[in-house]
């Protein structure tokens, strides 16, 4: 049986000497932390399953309805007028990730991170069952290919597969909905090829990741490692080994430090790193070393806490800070970007959106008796419930200009669009040339009146008069 390698500082654990993969296989641990860390896993895949099958105002909680433009978040419907608000939220997000960061290190990476979730609580824990423990895994890795070891790896990349199309049906019914992706899978493949082939291809795609990949995508792939040595401090709280504690390292009825040079720490590593060697790129916070030393030391009659969540200056015996710049800086930045979304979104978003545009071809009309401007205008409701609209001139408009037919009241559907031919009259003793002119929409239910601008063109008016009486 092929040994566990001994991680060191100068190349990763999961690369042999001769640059082949190395496959890890973690040890499974129980604790504090782990029990937590799953109970949250399983909290953030219950969340992740259940929020298309929540209706608010008519549809899933999150629905993001491509085909139609038209994203739903927890009630509120955007369009694609709306998106500018989502560099708010984006900024708002990205800066509260980073003081996240700051404080308190890999919290995303090892606790809500999905691959992280999915990898750790769901396909460890089938593999674990199938193959037993690290120790079984490692034996069966080196035993001939027998029947029960194709049988062993059979069942459980089946069951690989079959939870990565899963994971993979849940993704594409966030963006066509669950009654609508039931009804694909009932018609059969062919009749909605585009939608079969995104769940092959992300079914193949999770399954080589999970069952294979794995730990790889976090240190080669995932750019948020590289990213913590610029997010980071010696305040930040992170998961580490305490030095002036642990050394000299030796077995136990010896007068050495605390540590006794067990390996339990590498042996439940996800990424196969020694914790004792410092922070290192690759360790994803998991907490797993935590849990093991813990149990280690107090098997042995010492204080738990040799591994713990520290700063460095805490490890150091220096004093600690929690409120520094860093974290000042990028309260203030997600705070700002967060505030920024909220007061767009009450100010700006509206139940309804609206564009005019002038209609291609002509750029105006005109007769002995007025001009005209002929103009398209788009006017969506975005309610889940029907809307009634009124289209007039704004009262701004120049004197003597008219809506042709007058103020127009229309009907529009739940979610639908009304496109209505528009055409502006000016009549000639009124035209002083071209000029801005708006006009406005009023909807109902909200009350909301919107006033869309746009630009009317004539000819000289030196070179027209008006007809003779």
């Amino acid at each position: 049986m092929s040994n566990p390698r001994s991680p060191n500082l100068a190349s990763l654990t999961t690369i042999n000497d001769d640059g082949s993969r190395y496959f890890l296989h973690p040890a499974d641990v129980r604790g504090y932390w782990n029990t937590l860390r799953r109970l949250f896993g399983f909290l953030l895949i219950v969340i992740y399953v259940a929020l298309p099958w929540i209706p608010i105002n008519g549809y899933p909680a999150v629905f993001l309805d491509v085909e139609k433009r038209m994203f739903h978040l927890f009630g509120i419907t955007l369009v694609p007028q709306d998106m500018w608000v989502m560099f708010f939220a984006v900024t708002g997000m990205g800066f509260s990730l980073f003081f996240i960061t700051s404080l308190l290190g890999r919290l995303w990476c090892g606790w809500a991170c999905p691959y992280t979730v999915f990898l750790d609580h769901v396909y460890r824990r089938i593999e674990r069952w199938i193959e037993g423990d690290a120790v079984a895994r490692r034996k069966l890795d080196d035993a001939p290919w027998t029947a029960g070891k194709i049988l062993k790896r059979l069942l459980k990349h089946v069951l690989f597969a079959g939870i990565a199309a899963l994971i993979a049906h849940v993704f594409l019914s966030y963006f066509v909905s669950l009654r609508r992706l039931y009804g694909f899978m009932h018609e059969g493949p062919l009749l909605h090829a585009t939608a079969f082939g995104i769940i092959i291809f992300l079914t193949g795609v999770l399954w080589f990741c999970f069952g294979y990949f794995r730990e790889q995508f976090c240190i080669i792939m995932c750019p948020y490692g590289r990213l913590q040595s610029a997010l980071t401090d010696s305040d930040t709280v992170i998961v580490g080994y305490d030095e002036k504690r642990g050394e000299p390292r030796g077995a136990v009825g010896r007068a050495t430090g605390d540590c006794v040079d067990c390996h339990r720490c590498i042996q439940v590593c996800p990424t196969g790193i020694d914790i004792r060697n410092g922070l290192q790129l690759e360790c994803l916070g998991c907490t797993a070393c935590i849990d093991a030393c813990d149990d280690i030391m107090t098997k042995v009659g010492r204080p738990k806490g040799l591994i713990r969540y520290d700063s460095q200056n805490g490890f150091d015996g220096l004093p600690k800070r929690v409120l520094r710049p860093r974290i000042y800086a990028y309260t203030v930045l997600a705070v700002v970007g967060l505030l920024a979304l909220g007061v767009v979104a009450w100010l700006k978003m509206t139940p309804y959106a609206a564009t005019i545009t002038r209609l291609g071809g002509v750029g105006f009309s005109s007769n002995a008796d007025a001009v005209s401007n002929i103009y398209l205008l788009r006017v969506q409701n975005k309610r889940n419930q029907p809307a009634t609209v009124t289209i007039s001139l704004a009262a701004d408009a120049p004197a003597g200009y008219q809506l042709s037919g007058g103020e127009q009241t229309f009907t529009i559907e739940p979610l639908g669009e009304l496109t209505r031919t528009c055409v502006i009259l000016a009549p000639l003793a009124s035209y002083k040339g071209a000029s801005d002119v708006a006009v406005q929409i009023h909807g109902d239910p909200g009350n909301v009146t919107l006033r869309k601008a746009t630009r009317f063109l004539g000819p000289n008016p030196n070179a027209v008069a008006p007809a003779a009486p």
